[in-house]
């Protein structure tokens, strides 16, 4: 007598999302509001727009940005405002990072 197939008690598709979310950086509360701002040194935001002040991790994603929001305007590397240089490193202070643990 056979019986019904038992499926996998785990799947590779949802192992593969679990170590994703464990390891992916997706906000973290205050601390996590603070990272994307770039009021932090450790922040995630390098560069800010002048004419709209939304952040950017790095220049490619900030020209996209530019495209999109204000194609109108040229875009100018030069008045980017770069957050990382004009805020002083504190190493004492908590860095959000990554949620979860980083083993796989």
């Amino acid at each position: 007598m056979t019986g019904k197939a038992k499926p996998k008690k785990h799947t590779a598709k949802e192992i593969a999302s679990k170590i994703d979310a464990a390891t992916t950086n997706r906000g973290g509360g205050k601390a996590g509001l603070a990272d994307r701002s770039g009021v932090e040194k450790g922040g995630h935001a390098k560069f800010e727009c002048p004419h709209c002040k939304t952040t950017a991790p790095d220049l490619k994603t900030m020209q996209i940005h530019h495209d999109a929001k204000h194609p109108k305007l040229p875009f100018e590397e030069s008045k980017l405002v770069n957050l990382h240089s004009t805020h002083g490193a504190d190493s004492s202070k908590p860095r959000p990072g990554v949620r979860g643990s980083l083993k796989k």
